[in-house]
């Protein structure tokens, strides 16, 4: 499924509009987290413990929007946003939302493909 943050995506014509789907996730981070990102803080710096908690909720939230516009017959998904909050102190909900659309190549752009390996360093 082909999701952009823009209204259109690029060698591609919208001939179909299936609505908006969303994909909605809550977390919380387990006690024994919480008193490491609690001590970290005290310190500073990047909090590992929420950041990874925070991707891993990002990427389920889009693959649970991607189930929803499949679900309505939708390839591919625009306009796509997150909206996040926090419950009660010790949650963080994430959602991630976008229009749900069908796609249909328009041979005016060249078309993905295999995204190429990158080079070795020395």
């Amino acid at each position: 499924m082909i999701i952009a943050t823009a209204p259109y995506v690029a060698g591609y014509r919208v001939t179909e509009t299936r609505g908006q789907v969303f994909g909605l996730v809550v977390r919380s981070r387990g006690l024994g987290g919480n008193l490491v990102a609690g001590l970290r803080s005290i310190v500073g710096g990047e909090i590992h413990e929420y950041t990874s908690l925070l991707e891993d909720t990002r990427r389920q939230a889009i693959d649970r929007m991607v189930q929803n516009a499949t679900l309505v017959g939708a390839n591919g998904n625009i306009s796509m946003r997150f909206d996040s909050s926090e419950l009660a102190g010790t949650m963080s909900e994430i959602v991630a939302y976008g229009t749900a659309v069908v796609l249909e190549a328009d041979g005016s752009a060249p078309q993905p493909g295999p995204t190429p390996e990158p080079a070795p360093v020395e």
